[in-house]
């Protein structure tokens, strides 16, 4: 697990302030991407069937939250949820039940990570501007 997070931290830290952000968007999916892989401890075979679903999976979140801006909130998450609910059952069909749990526990994981490393980014570019003011 420190072997993982000090690589994500690595590579967030090689995306740089010139990146283009969809760039950044692909370096953080290949983060993501690796991480729930070595989570999972996915084997050849369990990768094979496991990321198209994914890449599904993604497809669906993605136009529901794009759908659903600036609508009704609540209905917006139960769209998500009723997706991550039928995403459970399609992702046991490869892995076990409990594997297919993890997965959403990882997922979250992972976002976690992200947002505490742009927090802490941004909390260090602050204090480099509150420097360079103060001199």
């Amino acid at each position: 697990m420190k072997k993982i997070s000090i690589l994500i931290i690595f590579f967030l830290f090689s995306l740089g302030g010139f990146a283009q952000p969809h760039k950044e968007g692909e370096r953080l999916e290949a983060l993501k991407i690796a991480y729930l892989t070595k989570k999972l401890n996915l084997t050849a075979d369990e990768a094979q069937k496991f990321w198209p679903s994914y890449n599904q999976y993604m497809a669906e979140l993605k136009k529901t939250r794009q759908e659903g801006r600036g609508g009704d909130e609540i209905e917006r998450e139960e769209k998500l949820l009723a997706i991550r609910k039928k995403y459970q059952a399609e992702f046991s069909k490869t892995l076990s039940p409990d594997r297919s749990n993890q997965f959403f526990k990882a997922e979250k994981e992972f976002y976690q990570m992200v947002q505490k490393e742009l927090m802490e980014r941004r909390q260090l570019r602050q204090d480099l501007r509150q420097r360079r003011n103060d001199n």
